[in-house]
């Protein structure tokens, strides 16, 4: 069974099947009493882009629940610091034995190898918005 991450949102725009909804992420102590008299408290506001088909049921500024899993957010993670952190650290260490340990040559090959990883994502971007997508229902 997956995990449903729930946020409620405010539709800001709509063009065609696409809905741009603003959530405000607030941190865990956000909600505290004192938050007022405390720094740690802190919140903000997030732009989500939504494909839907039934886009036009919308309005601007309804309020809506925005619906996504917790494995889709796990293979963001993964794809944004995972991957590049494995390939910088695999990296450095085959150039540092390969150059003799030059430190600073490893290190600039370790920062090149990840344009490639960058430029696959980018590439791969149509892709992946399909896979990292939202739901939406309006709030009654």
């Amino acid at each position: 069974m997956t995990d449903i991450i729930k946020h409620r949102g405010i539709v800001e725009n709509i063009k065609g099947s696409h809905v741009v909804v603003r959530i405000t992420q607030t941190s865990a102590c956000a909600a505290c009493s004192v938050k007022g008299h405390c720094n740690a408290s802190e919140s903000k506001d997030k732009l989500i882009d939504v494909f839907d088909t039934k886009a036009s049921s919308y309005q601007v500024g309804e309020e809506v629940m925005l619906y996504g899993t917790t494995s889709m957010g796990m293979q963001a993670v993964l794809l944004a610091f995972g991957v590049p952190f494995l390939i910088l650290l695999i990296t450095l260490f085959v150039t540092m034995r390969l150059t003799d340990g030059n430190e600073l040559r490893s290190a600039i090959i370790s920062l090149l190898a990840l344009v490639p990883y960058y430029l696959i994502i980018y590439v791969c971007r149509n892709k992946l918005s399909k896979k990292f997508s939202f739901t939406l229902e309006p709030i009654k």
